[in-house]
């Protein structure tokens, strides 16, 4: 077998991996009316690989991604029609956030932020969260220097 067929036999069985752990917040999350179908899953990796590629980010395992559905999913915000779509608008953001902050600020902490924005000052807007953590990111630049 040669190196290509090897790294592909590799991220093929990683994305498997990632998408069993993906399905495994449905137990958490189905209290809520919100479950992840196989394909909801796959679309979730595809965006953060995306995602991670766009901001030249390395991400070694799911976490983030898993924290943020587990958190979010308890939104009013969120239904079974908008979920996948505000959990990768999430994902994406949270890397974004990630890269502007300069990794200063822990995950959790960061997720919490999101998630407080969201429900509060945003009600439920992933573009409206946006605007408000770039005003965040810019004065943290700010006072890190």
């Amino acid at each position: 077998m040669n190196l290509p067929n090897i790294l592909n036999l590799e991220q093929s069985s990683l994305s498997e991996f990632y998408t069993n752990e993906l399905l495994q917040t449905n137990e958490e999350t189905q209290k809520y009316g919100l479950m992840l179908t196989l394909e909801d899953a796959k679309q979730i990796i595809k965006q953060r690989n995306r995602t991670l590629k766009c901001y030249g980010r390395i991400d070694l395992n799911f976490d983030a991604v898993k924290k943020i559905i587990r958190v979010f999913s308890s939104s009013t915000f969120i239904d079974d029609k908008n979920y996948v779509d505000i959990i990768t608008g999430l994902e994406e953001t949270f890397y974004y956030l990630k890269n502007e902050t300069e990794d200063q600020i822990g995950d959790d902490k960061l997720i919490n932020i999101m998630k407080n924005l969201f429900e509060n000052s945003c009600e439920g807007s992933v573009e409206l969260l946006n605007s408000k953590l770039e005003e965040f990111s810019r004065t943290f630049r700010k006072n890190l220097s």
